[in-house]
């Protein structure tokens, strides 16, 4: 295959190009269907012109249809782009940059989808697919799932599916967290991870961050202390990666604690602990849920994390990463992750 693959490169370049723009299309279609004509052209970055030729040639395929609504994918389609992803992954460097990234960073897997989520939005849909797949795989019967907040983890809870309830599965906020964007909360996004699944989940409406003395009491509720001891026996583990900086404006951090963040050049947050480009944890908010030591016991870790602009967060993190760790990321953050190794 590499070897047919490199030949088609120097031989038939032109082919190798119109094999990538078809992809994208049927990518986009696929991840945001139905999508209509201008909003695809405008994603993609295509004339309308081109991308009319292009969107008949599929058409004529059986690979796509039109409705009232807009393009979507058909069953043949479908087929078609999953064995195709295959193929571009090796087209593209994505199964190179996937291995070199792994052995760099001493993680279990390291998956790499295409595309730059800070460029094109509609790529936080792939990593959510990329997420869902890799749940798919290592989920056994009785599952309890701990989830953080944050906007890639809502992506990821809009792509799971009813059969993933058929593996009985519990949903918990990983973490506090009152007085973030409700949307984004942990609660709200195990909620939609559940409704989307067929299965259950647990609210845990505490703070996200707490003074000792508060800390101190709230863990003795029952309430409270009963859902940390879910989230302490999950399974398996679904968290973001943040840029320092954002995580702090978004909590309303203190301009004490800012400072510090700031002066001691934090690049990258999780769990509630920040990081600076070493890996060194430069400052922690004491928050009640998971904690980083507590990563050791669980079976699967999924950290899913894209756009170039968190490479830097994403690098620093994976320092201190559990070795069980898998990496779902986008090309836009492993071609910069790679170039700091």
């Amino acid at each position: 295959m590499d070897d047919l693959l490199d030949i088609q490169k120097r031989i038939l370049p032109d082919l190798v190009e119109v094999m990538q723009k078809r992809y994208q299309i049927l990518q986009y279609i696929n991840a945001m269907q139905p999508v209509g004509r201008r909003n695809l052209s405008m994603s993609l970055g295509l004339t309308e012109r081109v991308l009319r030729s292009e969107v008949e040639f599929l058409k004529s395929q059986n690979l796509i249809q039109m409705s009232a609504q807009g393009m979507s994918m058909t069953k043949e389609g479908k087929d078609i782009l999953e064995r195709l992803e295959r193929v571009m992954r090796d087209l593209t460097g994505i199964s190179t940059l996937e291995s070199r990234l792994k052995s760099e960073m001493g993680i279990a897997r390291v998956v790499v989808v295409p595309g730059d989520s800070d460029v094109s939005p509609w790529v936080k849909n792939e990593l959510g697919n990329a997420c869902a797949t890799s749940m798919k795989h290592r989920l056994s019967s009785d599952n309890i799932i701990a989830v953080t907040g944050g906007t890639t983890m809502a992506a990821v809870a809009e792509t799971l599916t009813p059969e993933f309830g058929e593996k009985n599965l519990l949903f918990v906020p990983a973490r506090g967290g009152l007085g973030e964007d409700v949307n984004n909360q942990a609660n709200t996004v195990c909620a939609i991870m559940a409704d989307k699944t067929n299965s259950r989940h647990r609210v845990f409406y505490v703070p996200d961050q707490v003074s000792s003395e508060i800390y101190e009491s709230f863990i003795k509720e029952p309430l409270i202390y009963e859902v940390l001891g879910l989230i302490k026996s999950a399974s398996m583990v679904l968290h973001g990666i943040g840029d320092a900086i954002t995580m702090a404006e978004r909590r309303s951090t203190s301009p004490e604690d800012m400072e510090k963040i700031i002066r001691r050049n934090a690049v990258g947050e999780a769990f509630g602990y920040y990081f600076n480009e070493a890996g060194e944890i430069v400052h922690k908010v004491l928050t009640i849920g998971l904690q980083l030591d507590d990563l050791t016991e669980v079976d699967t870790i999924i950290a899913v994390a894209g756009g170039a602009s968190k490479a830097k967060a994403i690098r620093a993190y994976m320092k201190q990463a559990p070795r069980s760790t898998i990496l779902i990321t986008d090309e836009g953050a492993a071609k910069n992750l790679v170039q700091g190794f």
